[in-house]
């Protein structure tokens, strides 16, 4: 099962409140940092970690947050073709996988950065990107990736196998979804382990429930798992 962002079918919207944060504490502290009180970093963030480890819900929870404040950002994403040019309304640039990025989009993506820390009009801009590699390692246009190197870097850590049943639970319970034990340890033991599927795995159970009006057993997921 491939890793989808979290806030898909009945899922909740990704926010810096619902990431549960673990071993990354001290991510989410420095994101709440420029993401309130009008402040705005002066350098660049950018976030890696293998999948799974929230990249990209907490890129969308910083644009969730810029959004309930009416701040406008641009979004740059793998899956954005024909990007828009830099806006001098955007408050930040938020930039998602970066590794991988095509030409297009890391002239778009160089561009974007260097108009955000030296823009035509007001303050320099927040620029926090996320990719799948430490800045050394990225296969991207030199000038970009130095670039990204330059600021705060943050090495993202998987949620160990406690901490998914954590977040699991949290998760199962927002829904109003009963989780029992062996239900979370099958889930667990049988499927992909990184948070991302296990969301995706949840999402199908939350379906599959309020369709056929039936508590979540081994049987039950297994029978919807063989109807996919």
């Amino acid at each position: 099962m491939k890793q989808l962002a979290l806030d898909i079918g009945l899922a909740s919207l990704p926010t810096l409140d619902n990431f549960f944060a673990g071993p990354n504490e001290a991510v989410v502290s420095h994101l709440r940092l420029w993401t309130t009180g009008g402040t705005r970093s002066p350098v660049p963030t950018y976030l890696w970690g293998e999948g799974g480890s929230g990249k990209t819900h907490l890129l969308q929870a910083v644009h969730h947050a810029f959004k309930e404040q009416g701040a406008q950002v641009g979004w740059l994403d793998a899956h954005t073709m024909n990007p828009p040019e830099f806006n001098d309304d955007w408050v930040a640039v938020l930039m998602d996988d970066v590794h991988l990025y095509n030409s297009e989009q890391q002239h778009t993506a160089f561009n974007w950065f260097v108009n955000a820390l030296t823009p035509r009009v007001g303050a320099p801009r927040w620029v926090l990107a996320t990719g799948g590699l430490p800045p050394a390692d990225l296969k991207l246009r030199d000038d970009l990736r130095t670039r990204l190197g330059w600021g705060h870097i943050h090495a993202l850590q998987v949620l160990d196998e406690p901490e998914r049943r954590a977040v699991l639970r949290q998760e199962a319970d927002a829904r109003g979804l009963f989780l029992s034990d062996e239900v979370m340890s099958y889930m667990l033991n049988r499927f992909s382990r990184d948070l991302g599927s296990l969301m995706q795995l949840l999402d199908h159970l939350d379906q599959y429930a309020l369709q056929t009006q039936r508590a979540l057993t081994i049987p039950l997921v297994r029978a919807m798992l063989e109807n996919e």
